[in-house]
């Protein structure tokens, strides 16, 4: 046996330091009750009231500091990391719509639309930027940035035009280098690529990456000037898309892809098959000419290698495939460049941990009356929902991994009487697939061939009746 059976909280948070031993061991039991009920509000995850004000005590805590709780897991993460040569670090920002709850304090404008009766309606809430470690085969290990804030209310914003004038520092868009920054100090002795999408397309972000000798692979979103020879220079130049279209071909490879329904984001797509051609090559991106530290410093360009795949032949009614990729490692052969369109192609998982908070743990539901409260509220969410999104996944990762590292003794013996009753009980633990087909089980998922992989609602719903299934047979054990 490993210990007790609610023991990923209490080796996760060994070395949280909150300032009292009584708030680290708040943390963990906060974690082992979102874990057994991650869809329930706080006052139904707590077994009665007493535990229900201690929680929101907790959360009012002004001396907890949501960084002292991320230092803990993000060191943690990156110890999971070492064992793996690379790693892909994805970079997201999503925002949580708090609007509903008009007594909430400390919150910030997230969005500006229009009504039809009035001119103008904002939405209020926070917005979150997170890095998520992944492993090169997608298995997520754990968060290595947080960053959770309120955004400035659009009156005291100022316009597009003038904040082109004002530093990096001063944008919203310094997080994204905030978060590699962070990644890079954490990461000990295995290489993370920072994955993000076309937001992180700027010249500053890349121009860390260089200074900290951390590698980047990042989702063009401009069609900028490249290979100017002087800052000023008018003669020569050439469009990014052009320069890249007239590279010879590197190689073809064939995909499938997957339906897509329509959503108010985008529109329906049939499955069908893709044959993308690559090119690949190397450039060099020239500071904006405009950036405002060309006053105080020396901007060299940086040598960027781009990775553009296109399916030039898309069926009729159908919008191509087209991806522009540029990063600082090198791509030298069609293998190459390869690997890193499938690296970034796992990025769509940081997407699904910020649906997994949403959609299936219902924060936006929390009512904690302070945009600080819900700060630390989200932030252990986060953690609880990594995990529950990494068992999601481990068994179509790691299916031969013994399940120890997943389960308990306890946990693990009780989980395979209650699905496996006609059996003996083995006498080594049984492999995460297994494991985690068992727990599916209990959650309703049928097994059979056409059913497919378990879902994450599917996996918290066994998860939360093993758990229950674990403290009846510890109780009556007393």
């Amino acid at each position: 046996d490993n210990g007790d059976i609610h023991s990923w909280a209490a080796e996760e948070f060994v070395e949280v330091n909150l300032g009292d031993k009584r708030l680290n061991q708040k943390l963990i039991q906060l974690c082992d009750r979102f874990s057994e009920a991650p869809e329930s509000p706080i006052n139904q995850a707590c077994e009665d009231w007493s535990e229900t004000k201690s929680a929101y005590r907790f959360f009012q805590n002004e001396s907890v500091e949501v960084g002292s709780i991320m230092a803990a897991h993000s060191a943690k993460t990156a110890r999971r990391a070492d064992k793996y040569e690379t790693i892909l670090a994805l970079q997201d920002t999503s925002y949580f719509n708090y609007t509903s709850h008009p007594k909430t304090k400390g919150l910030g404008e997230i969005s500006l639309k229009k009504g039809k009766n009035v001119k103008e309606i904002y939405s209020h809430g926070l917005s979150m930027h997170a890095c998520l470690a992944v492993t090169t085969e997608g298995l997520p290990l754990g968060l290595l940035s947080l960053q959770i804030s309120a955004r400035e209310s659009q009156s005291t914003r100022v316009k597009r035009s003038e904040r082109n004038r004002f530093p990096i520092e001063e944008k919203e868009s310094f997080r994204w280098l905030e978060a590699l920054s962070e990644t890079n100090s954490v990461m000990r002795n295995c290489r993370a690529v920072t994955v993000c999408d076309r937001e992180s397309d700027i010249y500053d972000f890349f121009k860390l990456s260089n200074e900290l000798e951390a590698p980047v692979l990042v989702r063009a979103s401009s069609d900028r000037t490249i290979n100017r020879k002087s800052r000023h220079a008018e003669k020569d130049v050439v469009k990014l898309w052009a320069y890249m279209k007239d590279q010879p071909e590197a190689g073809s490879y064939k995909i499938d892809v997957p339906r897509k329904s329509k959503s108010k984001h985008c529109s329906e797509r049939s499955a069908r098959s893709a044959i993308l051609t690559f090119r690949f090559w190397p450039f060099r991106f020239n500071p904006p000419r405009n950036h405002p530290k060309h006053k105080t410093e020396e901007l060299a360009d940086i040598e960027i290698n781009a990775i553009y795949v296109l399916e030039e032949n898309p069926p009729e009614g159908e919008e191509a495939i087209e991806w522009m990729l540029l990063t600082n490692l090198d791509v030298l052969s069609f293998e190459q460049a390869c690997e890193k369109v499938r690296w970034y192609g796992l990025r769509w998982r940081i997407e699904m941990f910020f649906k997994v908070l949403k959609s299936g743990f219902r924060v936006e539901a929390c009512r904690l009356a302070h945009g600080d409260r819900l700060a630390r509220y989200l932030t252990i969410m986060s953690i609880v929902a990594w995990r529950l999104f990494m068992i999601t996944l481990i068994a179509r990762t790691d299916p031969t991994q013994c399940c120890s590292s997943l389960l308990t003794g306890s946990q693990w013996i009780i989980l395979f009487r209650k699905t496996n009753r006609k059996r003996d009980l083995p006498k080594e633990p049984p492999t995460i697939k297994e494991a985690v087909a068992w727990i599916a089980k209990l959650g309703g998922h049928l097994g059979r061939k056409c059913d497919g992989p378990p879902g994450t609602v599917t996996l918290w719903r066994g998860w939360k009746r093993l758990t229950n299934l674990c403290e009846g047979a510890e109780l009556a054990n007393y």
